[in-house]
């Protein structure tokens, strides 16, 4: 067999469009507070975007609350700023290098937009890895002409493809549904 089709290969793609609907994930404001929910945001550090978990320690000591412990105090009012113009709703306290973040609870409409885009992020995921399959399957039809496999092995190959296929897709819809459950939780 050639190298144009490698099952652990799909396999690996299939499971980085999961991992990286997860991270899409962690992202998402549940009313819980998360690490995660800062992790998008960007800072203007030394003229240079950074993330701003390169700038200080982010904690969660409370399930309502983050504090985000800033390194360098000149640039704590950036953090504070690029918190604010996130995007995601959240107003820090500043006390010292420490900002305090409330999450505030959610209302139903917001808690209904957020599992509505926890629902794109989700089909995002599937789309990619229907391409993944595609790609497979599109492998497997080549070798089948160029005569490196036999119409039953790719027919066996393609049932494999399809089963992987179909493995990811439940573990995304396992993904959405245990997200879009958290999210509704009032």
């Amino acid at each position: 067999m050639s190298d144009e089709y490698d099952e652990n290969d799909l396999k690996r793609r299939m499971d980085g469009a999961i991992e990286s609907l997860r991270k899409e994930f962690a992202g998402l404001r549940t009313g819980r507070a998360s690490a995660g929910l800062l992790e998008p945001i960007k800072v203007d550090a030394y003229g240079t975007p950074t993330p701003i978990n390169q700038l200080g320690n982010i904690s969660v000591p409370e399930p309502r609350m983050i504090t985000l412990q800033v390194w360098d105090k000149n640039m704590v009012a950036a953090v504070d700023k690029a918190i604010r113009n996130s995007g995601i709703g959240l107003n820090p306290v500043m006390e010292g290098q420490l900002l305090r973040i409330p999450i505030p609870p959610l209302n139903e409409e917001r808690r209904a937009e957020i599992a509505k885009l926890a629902g794109n992020y989700a089909e995002h995921a599937r789309v990619a890895v229907r391409n993944v399959r595609r790609d497979g399957m599109d492998a497997l039809k080549k070798m089948e002409k160029d005569g490196d496999l036999s119409e039953d092995e790719q027919k066996a190959f393609s049932e494999d493809v399809q089963k992987l296929t179909n493995e990811a897709i439940k573990r995304i819809d396992e993904n959405l549904k245990s997200k879009q459950e958290e999210i509704m939780q009032v």
